[in-house]
This record gives C-alpha cells, sequence and structure tokens, in this order.
C-alpha cells in the first residue's frame, strides 16, 4: 500500500492552461461572425455587442472578471455593516424568510378562514388590507379570532386609517392576553406613501407621534412602512424605487428624532417594502443595495449596531403580472421569489397567479405559499448565506445600482425632501420618462412577455375571478402593468369575435416549400397572435396561383409574404401585385423593411413596433376600437 498525500487545496482545472480574456473574446468572436453579427474584419470587441442596459444607464456586460471588483468597496460579512451581505451573521439558514400573505378581500368571514388555512399551511405571517373598501377596521378582532397573533406577525395597510387600525390591532393583542412586551407585527403607518398614491399630502408628524407612543410599551412592534411599491408600481427603475425609499426613510428619521425617539429607536420602528422581478440578478442587487444606501444614511446620523439593518419585506410585482396566460405569472414569481430569497429579503410575499384578475381563489394562494416553501426547503436557498455574494456580476451590478440611487436621492433631498418632491411632480415627470422608455421596449419586444407579447395563446380560456371591490384611492402616480397594451389588443379582438362569431385573420402568403419559409411564417404567426389575431398558413405553394387561390380560400383583406430573400427577389412584386388585385388591403413582408419591392405596405420584423404594426392590422381588418 503506497500512502497517498492529500493536497491542502483541490484545484478542479490544475490539468488545464489557465483561460484568458483574449481566448474567450475569440471564441465569442467567431460565433458571433457566423451569425453575421460580426463582420469578417472587425476587431473582436463582443462584450459591447452581447450587453444591454438597464433603465437606469447600467451597462449589463455578458462577462466579469476578478478586476471589475478590485477596487469596489468591501460588501463585509452578513450580520455586520454595511448589511451588504444581509442583517443576520446566519442569514436565513436557521429559520428561513418571513412567508408573508396578503389578504384585501373585504369578506370578513371569507378572509378569516382564508388567513388560517395560509398559516396552517407554510404561511409566517399576515399583510391584511384594511378601511375604505377592503376590510373594515373594526371587524380586525373577527379576521384574527383564530390566529396566534403572539407567533404569526400581523402587518396592517390601512392607509389614512392607520391609527384606528393600530389601535384595533392593540386591543387584539391585549383581547388575546399577549403581553405589550411580546406583541409582534407591523402597524404599517406611511404617510409619504399614501401621498405618493392619492397626491394628497399627509401629516408625518402624526404617525411619528404614534411610533413614540408605541416605541416605550411595544419594543417588538414596527410603526412604520417605508413603501416603494407605488414607484415601482409607476414604472419606475430600480434606482428610483431605492432613492425614494431612502428618501422617506430620512423623512421618517427626522419626524420621529422629532418625537424624542433616539435614532437607533427611530431606525427600528421602519420597515422597508420593496418589489421583486422576473429579472432575478437585478433584484438580488437592488435588495444588497438598498441594505448598503440605508446603513449610509444610519451611520451618518449616528447609529453603526445592529439597529441599522434594514428590515425588508418584498413583493413581487404587480406590474408584470398578466391577465393573459396567467399561468405564466407562477413562473414569474418564481423567480422573483427566488431573486428576493438570495437577496436577502427578511419577509416576501408571493403574489397568486391570478391577482391582476381579481379576488385570488385558494388554489392560487396555496401555489403562492407553496412557491416560498419548494425554494426554502426543497431547493435549500434559505440553506445559504448570501448566496450570490462574491459573484464578479452581483458584487459589480450592487455597487452601481447603490452609486446611481444614490445620486437619484441626493436630488431628492437636494429638492426640499421627498414630500416636497411628491408635491412638486418632479419624481412623477422622471418615473414618467422611465415608463415611456420601458413601454418602447415592450411595443418592439425587447422586453418581451412570455404568453402576451410572444408565444401567445389564441384559442386560451379567459380565468374568470371574483373582483375586487374598486379602490378607494385615486389620485397620485399612476399604477400600470407592463401587458396592458397587449392585452387591450386582444380584448378589442376578442369583442370582434363575439360581435361577428369570427376572428380577425391574416393570411400568411408563404413562398416556396415549407422549409423555405417556416422560420419567417413561425415568426410572423406568433407576432399576430399577440394581438388577437389568427394567422392562416397558406402552406407550400409552387406557383403564384397556388397562394392567390388560399388567400381567397383565407377570407381576410391582409396578407404578408413568407419566405427566403431569394424568394422575395423573384416573386414578392408579383404575388403583392396579385394579392392587391384579389382583394388585399394591405400587404405585409416578413423580413427586414426594404424599398426594394412594389406593393410592400409594412414589414413584419424583429425590432419592429409591434404595438403599432398590430393596431394598424386591426384597423384594416375593421375591427372596431371601442
Amino acid at each position: 500500500m503506497t500512502e497517498v498525500s492529500q493536497p491542502e487545496r483541490l484545484t478542479l482545472a490544475a490539468d488545464f492552461d489557465d483561460a484568458t480574456l483574449s481566448q474567450w473574446r475569440d471564441r465569442v468572436a467567431g460565433v458571433l461572425r457566423k451569425t453575421g453579427a460580426l463582420g469578417a474584419d472587425d476587431v473582436p470587441a463582443p462584450e459591447r455587442l452581447l450587453a444591454s442596459t438597464t433603465y437606469d444607464g447600467i451597462e449589463l456586460r455578458p462577462l466579469y472578471t476578478a478586476d471589475d471588483v478590485a477596487d469596489l468597496p468591501s460588501a463585509g460579512y452578513p450580520g455586520l455593516a454595511p448589511f451588504t451581505r444581509g442583517n443576520r451573521p446566519e442569514g436565513a439558514v436557521a429559520t428561513g424568510w418571513d412567508t408573508r400573505v396578503r389578504h384585501a378581500g373585504p369578506d370578513v368571514a371569507a378572509t378569516a378562514d382564508a388567513v388560517v388555512t395560509d398559516l396552517e399551511n407554510g404561511a409566517n405571517s399576515v399583510w391584511l388590507r384594511l378601511g375604505g373598501n377592503a376590510l373594515p377596521v373594526d371587524a380586525l378582532s373577527d379576521v384574527l379570532g383564530g390566529v396566534y397573533a403572539d407567533l404569526a406577525p400581523v402587518v396592517l395597510d390601512a392607509g389614512a386609517e392607520y391609527a384606528a387600525a393600530a389601535d384595533a390591532l392593540l386591543d387584539v393583542f391585549a383581547a388575546k392576553s399577549i403581553a405589550p412586551s411580546e406583541a409582534i407585527g407591523t402597524l404599517g403607518a406611511d404617510p409619504i406613501g399614501l401621498h405618493a398614491q392619492t397626491g394628497e399630502q399627509q401629516d408625518v408628524d402624526a404617525a411619528a407621534a404614534l411610533a413614540a407612543r408605541v416605541n416605550g410599551s411595544h419594543p417588538k412592534l414596527r410603526t412604520m412602512v417605508v413603501d416603494a411599491l407605488p414607484y415601482h408600481d409607476a414604472g419606475g427603475s430600480d434606482a428610483q424605487e431605492l432613492a425614494a425609499s431612502i428618501a422617506t426613510g430620512v423623512a421618517y428619521l427626522r419626524a420621529l428624532t422629532a418625537q424624542g425617539l433616539s435614532v437607533a429607536d427611530a431606525a427600528a420602528q421602519l420597515e422597508f417594502r420593496y418589489a421583486a422581478t422576473a429579472e432575478q440578478f437585478l433584484t438580488i442587487a437592488k435588495l444588497r443595495a438598498a441594505r448598503r444606501l440605508w446603513a449610509r444614511v444610519c451611520e451618518a446620523s449616528g447609529v453603526s449596531d445592529a439597529h441599522a439593518a434594514q428590515r425588508q419585506h418584498v413583493v413581487t410585482s404587480s406590474a408584470m403580472l398578466s391577465v393573459r396566460d396567467p399561468w405564466v405569472n407562477m413562473l414569474r414569481g418564481t423567480l422573483a421569489c427566488f431573486g428576493a430569497a438570495a437577496g436577502g429579503a427578511d419577509a416576501i410575499t408571493v403574489q397568486p397567479f391570478d391577482a391582476a384578475i381579481g379576488q385570488s381563489d385558494a388554489f392560487a394562494r396555496r401555489i403562492a405559499r407553496n412557491t416560498s416553501s419548494i425554494l426554502a426547503s426543497e431547493s435549500k436557498i434559505a440553506g445559504v448565506i448570501d448566496p450570490s455574494g462574491g459573484s464578479w456580476y452581483v458584487e459589480t451590478l450592487t455597487d452601481e445600482l447603490a452609486r446611481t440611487a444614490w445620486r437619484e436621492f441626493q436630488a431628492i433631498e437636494a429638492a426640499g425632501g421627498i414630500d416636497a418632491e411628491l408635491a412638486a411632480g418632479g419624481i412623477e415627470d422622471r418615473l414618467e420618462a422611465t415608463w415611456h422608455a420601458r413601454e418602447a421596449r415592450l411595443a418592439t419586444r425587447k422586453d418581451p412577455l412570455t404568453g402576451v407579447s410572444e408565444f401567445p395563446q389564441l384559442d386560451e380560456e379567459a380565468l374568470r375571478r371574483a373582483q375586487l371591490p374598486p379602490g378607494d384611492r385615486t389620485g397620485g402616480l399612476p399604477r400600470v402593468r407592463y401587458p396592458e397594451a397587449y392585452e387591450r389588443l386582444r380584448a378589442r379582438a376578442d369583442a370582434h369575435v363575439a360581435e361577428t362569431g369570427a376572428r380577425p385573420k391574416v393570411f400568411l402568403a408563404t413562398l416556396g416549400p415549407v422549409a423555405a419559409h417556416t422560420a419567417r411564417a413561425t415568426f410572423a404567426a406568433n407576432l399576430f397572435a399577440a394581438g388577437g389575431i389568427e394567422p392562416v398558413n397558406a402552406g407550400a405553394t409552387d406557383t403564384v396561383a397556388d397562394v392567390l387561390a388560399a388567400f381567397v380560400g383565407s377570407h381576410t383583406t391582409v396578407a404578408c409574404l413568407c419566405g427566403t430573400d431569394m424568394a422575395y427577389a423573384e416573386q414578392a412584386d408579383e404575388v403583392a401585385a396579385a394579392l392587391r388585385k384579389a382583394g388585399a388591403k394591405a400587404v405585409l413582408l416578413a423580413g427586414k423593411p426594404t424599398d426594394a419591392y412594389d406593393g410592400i405596405t409594412g414589414f413584419v420584423h424583429k425590432g419592429c413596433d409591434v404595438l403599432d404594426l398590430l393596431a394598424t392590422t386591426l384597423d384594416t381588418l375593421g375591427v372596431s376600437d371601442s
């Protein structure tokens, strides 16, 4: 037997030569030349061709190296300032994250049953919408009748009625014999968030006075919420959402300390609420950057201990949810929950997949709960402290996002603070500019929406849900959903079906054998379906007469040529002229725009304004827009 010595460090790639950045560039450039994206004589610079830019102007590169993080400030250690790597040294390993469920339906008995069901099946805390058209504030004790409120934190969202709701929750604690020192939860006072939602400035001092009253007697209760969702829901960017939240947090620190609280106690009264999207890396970086930014504020205010750790409640984005093909929302919610968990969120709310349609049913709520449970328990995301820590990409993105958000925060402060900016409309103007940029990318499908702008199902059966009562908050920042424009076109087409019994159609004038036209025909069919328009494929054709015969049988007045560039050069003019003579009001061509062909009224191609093309096509087909 020969004794084998064990290496102190196992290097898996020890038998291979080190790869260099120039080698990577050469390999990638070779692939790009084959696709035509890079010319044969171009100097290899694939980073620029493969890079993308966020709505904050941050470049996302295809490859990051150790050089990218060499000069970055230290992210520290989990549980220590600047808390970039998490609030607790052990992360979520011991307890996981808080799975928080939201209820907003006005039916007291149904909500009480649903809350208990959620808590018995994986949820850890309850988030209740109260007041106005939601649950009555005076029914809070009935809703929480079956809840062990000393074990399951209750988070309130009562808008302007936060003071009455807070008293009602304190009464519930007393009725359940829960000592003030053991009461847990969040009272949900957020006057600045309410200002953003309604357009009406609120009394911040009154909310701070409530916090001062509760602070001494209920040490485990948080009074104030810094809700950044209104800025995200208005179409804002990640940095805009972060900056607004930090500016709001600073305003609350000022108000709370004016009521006599120490800065540390004031910071402990705040819970921050952020949105998580299907862009998982941006979500991870946003949450890490948020903790770093808030730690900087606390440090400047004289707080450097655990009170400087930002408490985060993260909610899967409402803006990304679709009404069409809502089942895809389960996947979006999974990605968003993953990003929130990997980013170190303390509490996560996965919205049910049918949340954009109406009142969620038991199945949708169960799937939402289980999404969080699977990621925490089966996928073991909670089993790793700061799972993205050390990633050159994530560390760089965190730093760039934090710096961009800090500049935006400073601009808000220079303008007089968050309340002043909301009153003057400065924030709304910047959010609107971001939304317009997002609209342009949605329209061209640079930001694709699966099941809506990409791979829609024309024959899908609409999901029906009981409608929630209309919101009682008017004015303020707008609320948008990314799929809305496409869904309006689908609704327009569906109304035509209901009225006429026939779906609007576009004839795909396929030239040549299937193998020659299938790529462009498939692309065009997918595009037209996004507007509720049925594509009618001619199939394999040999002659112009074959195309015309199929067109006459399609009973439509819009045609789209689909074939190879060679087929277009040989047949496009003749086929277009024949189609126009046979009654086509518009003849489109699937391919890059060119003036080489006569009789073509538009082009279907990657990067085109899909929304405009679909709306124009529906107009041509005589589909009413009402």
